[in-house]
């Protein structure tokens, strides 16, 4: 067992930084896209205080805008409004490309949404395509119930997800909230339908003020909107017709309206900026043999603690004073009854969308890997050793699932996180993914690992081969791939003082 490990660990200190560095980006790009981008924040219930109930049709409209970072453009967005017999048909396609590390990569977005009279959803199809990883989505709304399937490059899958109230589709949910007629100080708090994680989250929607913009050489007359999640704020500046002139969000993205001609064939589309260094939290002092330290110390300030994972397990929280100590070996369970696990632990063997723990390609796989009567700990490193050795260490923009890693045999963070998940599940052992920052090269980087439970929860770094995981690796979300959205709260707003390093 002890040879392994050390074979493992001396493979990833090989690693070049090169790929430690972008590993992060999955994160960071999941994450910034939720922001009004579309590849999250997709629909909308209608809250129980709706101001909602005298819309005035809306115009039909075909609008282009341009995707910028920084004022450089980065992508394109097109969305047509159509009025139908049965109500209304929405379509919306974005295109982006991304650097990481000098690494360009182009995404494609899809969204079509079939809406009722009254604006509510009635179906949608959502499609995500960058480089050979592809995924799509389809729901109906029946009821209370909206179903959905989706497809990967081999897998399926439909779930099923209760609605208390009534969809609405983010795309046009501007274009509501100018035909509401609400005016400035009104608010509306809304529940945001998640397709990428399967959840919904709050949202709330303020009508700020009346203001002037300028947009094409035009100044225009606008309604100037905030949408505020998890502590960001993001603006929006919707015109006298209802069609949105400008939105504005964190990280320096901003969309702004133009004509077919400019978003087609104007200034040419290029790669973003190195949005993992533009998230990047610097460190006062260097860190160096970070592996070899028992404990760290820091002080963080900046941000607001409430609905972070601070506190607990391997993390101690004192007002702002965090303390990280590296959990032990020696005193893990050779082996523990499953009869004796709690209900938390034992949800956490459940698959789910993203983690598809109980499907046979999974099932099959960990059965070559491990030996079903193999301890936790042994059956954790060669699940991590096998991910090691077959999945390729590269940046991936997109959403993902532990099948699409199999299928794809590549990722960053994100991908190596869900997969040990769901290996780690069907061997059965209890699994979360973690997300926060971890130290490389005088910087904290956004990163995603794993929480196992190996008899005690023990954090293990499938893509860093590191188990446990160095101190280094501060947690700020905890659970499924949802909590990671915790982290937009703290991005660009965070600073970190280390203040005692421990050996």
């Amino acid at each position: 067992m002890i040879p392994m490990k050390l074979t493992l660990a001396m493979s990833f200190k090989r690693m070049k930084p090169f790929w430690v560095i972008v590993s992060a980006f999955g994160l960071v790009f999941a994450v910034l896209f939720f922001i009004r981008l579309d590849l999250f924040s997709k629909f909308l219930y209608e809250p129980s205080n709706t101001f909602f109930s005298s819309i005035e049709p809306p115009l039909e409209r075909d609008s282009w805008m341009n995707i910028l970072q920084n004022g450089r453009k980065i992508g394109a967005s097109h969305t047509t409004f159509l009025k139908r017999k049965n109500g209304y048909l929405l379509k919306e396609t974005l295109y982006m490309r991304i650097n990481t590390m000098g690494l360009v990569q182009d995404i494609n977005l899809k969204t079509i949404g079939r809406l009722n009279p009254d604006f509510t959803l009635s179906s949608f199809d959502f499609d995500i395509r960058s480089g050979r990883f592809v995924f799509s989505a389809q729901g109906v709304v029946s009821g209370n119930v909206l179903s959905i399937k989706t497809h990967g490059l081999e897998s399926t899958g439909s779930f099923h997800i209760k609605i208390p109230e009534r969809l609405y589709l983010a795309a046009g949910i501007m274009n509501t909230v100018e035909a509401s007629g609400i005016e400035p100080g009104d608010e509306v708090a809304f529940q945001i339908f998640d397709p990428a994680t399967m959840a919904s989250e709050p949202v709330r929607v303020r009508v700020i003020d009346h203001e002037e913009i300028l947009n094409m050489g035009v100044k225009k007359k606008a309604k100037k909107i905030a949408m505020m999640f998890k502590g960001v704020t993001q603006l929006a500046w919707v015109g006298e017709n209802g069609e949105i002139i400008k939105e504005k969000g964190f990280l320096g993205i901003s969309l702004e309206k133009t004509t077919r001609h400019d978003a087609l064939f104007g200034l040419p589309v290029e790669s973003s900026q190195d949005l993992t260094m533009v998230a990047s939290v610097p460190s006062n002092v260097p860190i160096s043999n970070a592996d070899k330290l028992t404990r760290l110390e820091a002080e963080i300030s900046g941000i607001t603690y409430d609905h972070l994972s601070l506190d607990g397990g391997r993390q101690s929280l004192n007002g702002n004073h965090l303390i990280i100590n590296k959990e032990s070996l020696p005193d893990v369970s050779t082996d523990y009854d499953i009869n004796g696990l709690n209900e938390s632990q034992i949800n956490l063997l459940e698959p789910t969308p993203f983690i598809e723990s109980d499907h046979p390609k999974i099932r099959n796989l960990v059965k070559k890997i491990v030996a079903a009567d193999e301890p936790p700990l042994k059956k954790t490193i060669k699940l991590v050793d096998w991910i090691n050795k077959n999945i390729e260490k590269r940046p991936v923009i997109f959403l993902p699932d532990a099948l699409a890693v199999i299928e794809n045999r590549a990722g960053d963070c994100n991908e190596h996180a869900v997969l040990l998940a769901a290996l780690a599940r069907a061997a059965g052992i209890p699994a979360k993914i973690e997300a926060g920052l971890v130290y490389l090269n005088g910087r904290f980087y956004y990163h995603a690992w794993n929480l196992l439970y190996l008899g005690k929860w023990i954090t293990v770094d499938s893509l860093f081969g590191q188990i446990p995981a160095d101190v280094t690796h501060i947690r700020f979300s905890s659970g499924e791939l949802r909590q990671q959205l915790d982290l937009i709260s703290i991005m660009g707003k965070i600073k970190l003082k280390i203040i005692k390093q421990t050996k």
